[in-house]
């Protein structure tokens, strides 16, 4: 496995080099001239971060399977992102590649002195309001390192998309201490259609993902034991999430506070004053770097009912697969009548009957997975509920608060397709949870069904030798 792994990437880097230069020669008015020098930058920028990341993996306790999961995933990414780059699929896919490798290179400029560029930039960024800022600001240091490559941003993207499957099965790992389940939920993250394509682009719902995954597993080690490097990892995590998408910042700051509260283990006077240094240290950390002041100006521009219904009736009446155009959520009334209907379309759109085109076509392999998996999840949930509740509470408060959330104020299938990207590598260890139950029901039932014949036959045998007995005698 190893040395077909080692070949299957070093086939994959050659061929991008080389092959990749002539095949974009169509679209140079969008791209610029793409040189094998530039796709050489973008594989061995793309090889110094999977280093790192490939490290931490092999120095886990299951260092080997994590290694090759993030190999694998890793190669995925990278040939789906290779095929949309040439093929020049990035408005089909996610049109926002545009916008940030556009705005990324003004910022670049604008960093380098140009002040037009700078305004420029400064339309997207506005100083900390704006939601996404950061995957404008990751795009300019991808670029000021190695030149303006938007196939080395998907590639960047697509390291973040690796690693999230490793985080993720270190949480499931440290939660229920199953190597069963941790892998389940490792593989799903690694190889689930919609988390491969979302990680593949230049979009930000890779990064946004991986920070969210290693925030929740920082919550987690420091749930156990106090450590100054998980709160630095967790602070760093933390403020990424809010240069990305600031509302859901607040979420998961919410559940990573209430998972302190709580305690993820049993309470003890150490646990309680471990749990309070935790929160004083994040909060003082947060405060220091300014969180609080940005917190208020985009709670007066986004943080009511109001702004919420603009932005879905903007989203249900501008595209073809927009719905509940009747909906008014700027009332609380009106935001709690949404819910049902918005956390159906959130969990399980689109439907068959909504595939309308190519694009909404493709995605129906992946539902029907994700349909049949939904049973699993509720199993998994209600055995995490009641088995580890404390150890699971940071990922079922924001699991539960990013859905509720989601289901109000999105109006738009495609959007709430993508963006359910955000809770699925945590839908998935719930998913991995009611698998393994089933598994373990079953082999019980085999190993009964075993036991009862054995029962059957074992006194037919003590008969049989009992008569040869006599024979003899």
């Amino acid at each position: 496995m190893n040395v077909v792994l080692t070949f299957v990437s070093i086939l994959v880097c050659g061929l991008i080099v080389v092959a990749v230069p002539s095949m974009v020669t169509p679209y140079v008015a969008e791209y610029g001239p793409v040189t094998v020098f530039d796709t050489s930058k973008a594989i061995l920028l793309c090889a110094a971060l999977a280093s790192l990341a490939g490290l931490f993996a092999y120095r886990q306790s299951t260092g080997a399977f994590l290694l090759k999961l993030f190999i694998s995933a890793l190669l995925i990414r990278m040939i789906l992102g290779t095929i949309i780059f040439v093929s020049n699929g990035q408005n089909f896919f996610g049109g926002d590649a545009i916008t940030y490798d556009f705005y990324g290179n003004a910022q670049l400029m604008g960093w380098y002195g140009d002040r037009y560029a700078q305004s420029v930039a400064d339309i997207y960024v506005r100083s900390w309001s704006a939601a996404g800022w950061g995957m404008v600001y990751m795009v300019a240091g991808v670029y000021g390192i190695i030149g303006r490559n938007l196939l080395a941003v998907q590639f960047v993207n697509a390291v973040f998309g690796a690693a999230t499957a490793v985080v993720v099965y270190l949480c499931a790992h440290h939660v229920y201490s199953n190597l069963r389940v941790a892998r389940l939920a490792g593989i799903a993250a690694a190889f689930y259609p919609s988390l491969v394509l979302w990680s593949s682009q230049g979009l930000k719902d890779g990064p946004i993902v991986f920070f969210l995954a290693i925030s929740m597993l920082a919550t987690l080690r420091l749930g156990e034991k106090l450590s100054f490097k998980y709160i630095v990892v967790l602070v760093c995590s933390l403020l990424a999430v809010l240069s990305f998408r600031f509302y859901v910042f607040y979420m998961i700051c919410f559940a990573v506070g209430g998972a302190f509260v709580i305690g993820t283990q049993k309470l003890t006077t150490n646990s309680f004053f471990r749990q309070l240094s935790a929160i004083a240290i994040l909060g003082l950390a947060l405060t220091y770097l300014g969180v609080t002041r940005s917190a208020t100006v985009q709670f007066e521009r986004f943080g009511n009912l109001e702004a919420v219904q603009r932005s879905r009736d903007d989203a249900a009446r501008s595209a073809e697969s927009g719905f509940g155009r009747e909906v008014d959520v700027s009332t609380t009334t009106g935001a709690l009548t949404a819910i049902p209907i918005g956390l159906v379309y959130l969990l399980f759109a689109p439907f068959p009957w909504q595939l309308v085109s190519l694009r909404q076509s493709l995605t129906l392999p992946e539902m029907i997975i994700w349909w049949a998996s939904f049973p699993m999840l509720v199993l998994g949930l209600w055995f995490s509920f009641r088995y580890r509740l404390r150890l699971i509470s940071p990922i079922l408060i924001f699991t539960l608060m990013l859905s509720l959330a989601y289901s109000v104020f999105q109006g738009n299938v495609g959007t709430a397709y993508r963006q359910r990207a955000q809770l699925l590598v945590f839908y998935f260890i719930f998913v991995a949870v009611g698998y393994v139950l089933m598994l373990e029901k079953r082999e019980e039932r085999k190993r009964a069904i075993l036991a009862a014949r054995q029962s059957v036959v074992a006194p037919g045998v003590a008969s049989t030798l009992g008569r040869s007995r006599e024979l003899h005698q």
